[in-house]
């Protein structure tokens, strides 16, 4: 019996527990507690005026603008201004005007037509008719508008920068060290191609001086390379080299690298 009134007393523990707040259990709802009538609203559909509400209910029946069943879109038109009576009065003033002329239409479409001077029947409806026209139409046209790209929105504008800059190509001085690499990789190559030789040839700094100057041009510029002969062993090597460093010396001859570790040119100077 005991087990019985033990099981009693923990499920109506359980039943009265309604929150756990700060590790205390609440089992009551406070005295004081408020909520405010406006702690949750919803709002399924939002309109810009009475018009605009009718054009909806218009195109949610998808009826025709210029032949509206005014009873059927009187009773959707009411319940919703019903609707907003209840939650907001202030808003819904203009909606109530509007309620108004939906009932006068209603009243005088139950009356008898009026036929005017022409024979033509009047319909009630026609002003509204004519006022939602316009109003969807210039609807449309704030859509359209809408949709158009906007400066500063969906672009923005850019001015580009034009400067004008002048590229000048300056050519690397030439080291000595650039001239000694190149003369070795002559040298190289004259080991390749060197004969044995017999007869030792006289060889002259001077006449290889006017031998080079005579392949010269000033207009046109010589690869540092021609000017010399593998023909003639490392002797011949040996002498056009120093004939060239005696151009040099007397200014005869100029020697230029287009880029660094590039080819040699030598060009005669006038």
């Amino acid at each position: 019996m005991s087990d019985l009134t033990e099981v009693n007393t923990e499920a109506e523990s359980i039943v009265e527990t309604l929150a756990v707040v700060n590790g205390q259990v609440v089992t009551k709802l406070p005295h004081d507690l408020y909520i405010p009538p406006d702690a949750l609203e919803v709002f399924l559909e939002t309109f810009e005026g009475p018009l605009d509400l009718l054009l909806y209910l218009i195109k949610k029946q998808n009826v025709d603008i210029l032949n509206i069943p005014i009873a059927e879109i009187t009773r959707q038109y009411m319940t919703y201004v019903e609707l907003m009576k209840s939650v907001h009065l202030e808003l819904a003033g203009e909606y109530l005007v509007m309620a108004a002329m939906l009932a006068e239409i209603k009243s005088r479409m139950m009356l008898p037509k009026i036929v005017t001077e022409e024979g033509e029947e009047t319909d009630p409806r026609a002003d509204l008719i004519r006022r939602l026209q316009e109003y969807e139409r210039f609807k449309q046209a704030a859509d359209d508008i809408d949709r158009l790209p906007r400066e500063e929105r969906d672009f923005f504008l850019t001015e580009p920068v034009h400067c004008e800059r002048e590229v000048r190509k300056t050519h690397p001085e030439i080291d000595l060290n650039e001239v000694l690499r190149a003369m070795r990789d002559v040298l190289k190559r004259a080991d390749l191609l060197t004969h044995h030789q017999i007869k030792r040839e006289a060889l002259s700094v001077r006449e290889r001086m006017a031998t080079i100057l005579s392949t010269l041009s000033a207009e046109n510029f010589t690869d540092f390379t021609q000017l010399f002969n593998p023909q003639e062993g490392r002797r011949g090597i040996v002498v056009s080299f120093l004939a060239v460093l005696e151009l040099l010396k007397g200014s005869l001859i100029e020697l230029v690298q287009t880029e660094a570790y590039g080819p040699i040119h030598v060009k005669a100077i006038q």
